[in-house]
């Protein structure tokens, strides 16, 4: 007589085995789906205001990165090639702008997932294990999502030798917030490095200089500057939210930084102590110099860049985790062997506490008590960025056979 768990799981697979849930179109509808409840539910979403003002304010040759009250709440902290990238959608009704601007957003990232070297299973599994997450992004309107797309793509180009534009999308996502250069953990990886680094300074000086079609050279070059401070003054800001006791501050800074710096705030450190053993740990395993040719050991080491950015970042907010999960999911779905019972277990963990916690399915009294004041979303990825690090260290890649999605990664 079979278990109720058993059963379970064979009506869990019943249902996930329709073809409904192996088409790429059921995730492209769902997510246009979910942009047009976004715009029903936040009509006039503050990021999104401030996304136009970098336009409208280019235009206008005034400072990018000054507080306009009359027009949103905060400032913008994007680099100014942002506003040729958002000028499209900020010059239409605020509504309609809104709605394109997280439809390019959702298509971008669809489009980098499906068009990679991945497989068809592990495309779909990473779309369906995203989706909360691409929800939870979506409520702030911010590029994050695009820049989940911006990493995924340059190792696409990388792995396919168009280096050229690898590195334009790398520059891409740097001059408009910075994370994009997580594309240069890929450097090693390609075939055509002179081309790879000359392509790069092409791009970074066309992107440097694109905003000066509608502003002044001087003002665009000031702007620059100002870019700087102000990412100078948002992460000191981002360390010392806890001091204010505000919740809206606490909405910032949730990377394992934020956790130890919530978990131990009596304690006067520099985050130095923190982030430089993780970019050691993160480096070693270029050490492995025999595994490159491996497609899943690369692989790993885009997952473990798309978590690291997250992880030790004091500007990781909500809507960034959307990256962290993107790496989580290739962890998981990537390697050439079958996940083993407590790797399901620490993707549900994951699923639960750093995805649905900030959700309206999740008990209020808990996440406001307990998760979001020590940043304990954090900590489910970081486990999974630990792991992973062990594994890229210890693990021969080339000794498995890759073995069938359906085969590693049955939930």
């Amino acid at each position: 007589m079979k278990s109720k768990l058993t059963a379970w799981r064979e009506q869990c697979d019943k249902v996930l085995s329709h073809p409904v849930f192996h088409d790429y179109r059921t995730i492209m509808w769902l997510w246009l789906a979910l942009c047009v409840f976004m715009v029903i539910k936040h009509q006039y979403e503050n990021n999104f205001l401030i996304f136009c003002g970098v336009w409208d304010h280019l235009i206008a040759e005034l400072p990018m990165y000054a507080p306009y009250p009359e027009e949103y709440e905060d400032v913008n902290h994007y680099g100014p090639a942002f506003s040729l990238l958002i000028a499209p959608f900020a010059i239409v009704p605020k509504p309609l702008g809104l709605f394109l601007w997280l439809v390019f957003l959702v298509l971008f990232l669809f489009a980098a997932i499906r068009y990679s070297d991945l497989t068809k299973y592990q495309r779909l599994f990473v779309f369906w294990f995203c989706t909360h997450e691409l929800l939870n992004a979506m409520f702030l309107s911010q590029f994050n999502i695009g820049i989940a797309a911006i990493v995924v793509l340059s190792f696409t180009m990388i792995e396919r030798r168009h280096d050229f534009w690898a590195a334009f999308f790398i520059m891409l996502g740097t001059m408009i917030k910075l994370y994009g250069i997580l594309g240069l953990a890929f450097f090693f990886f390609s075939k055509q490095k002179t081309k790879f680094v000359g392509s790069l300074l092409f791009w970074g000086v066309v992107m440097f200089v694109a905003p000066m079609i509608f502003a002044s050279p001087e003002y665009v070059a000031g702007q620059y500057y100002d870019w700087y401070v102000a990412l100078v003054e948002k992460n000191a800001d981002n360390i010392d939210s806890l001091a204010t006791g505000d919740m809206a501050d606490l909405s910032t800074n949730i990377s394992l930084l934020g956790f130890f710096r919530r978990t131990t705030h009596q304690l006067t450190y520099s985050d130095l102590w923190i982030i430089i053993p993780g970019i050691v740990a993160f480096c070693l395993a270029y050490l492995r110099r025999d595994q490159y040719k491996n497609v899943a050991f690369r692989q790993m080491i885009m997952a473990s860049a798309l978590m690291f950015c997250v992880l030790f970042s004091t500007g990781s907010e909500n809507s960034t985790y959307i990256i962290a999960f993107v790496g989580v999911a290739l962890w998981y779905c990537c390697v050439p062997w079958q996940r083993s019972g407590w790797d399901v277990a620490l993707m549900v963990v994951v699923f639960i506490i750093s995805s649905l916690s900030p959700g309206d399915l999740f008990p209020k009294a808990i996440y406001r008590g307990f998760i979001q004041p020590y940043a304990i979303k954090a900590v489910p990825v970081a486990i999974v960025w630990f792991k992973l690090c062990y594994e890229v260290y210890t693990k021969d890649y080339r000794s498995f056979e890759r073995t069938r999605f359906t085969a590693g990664c049955t939930l």
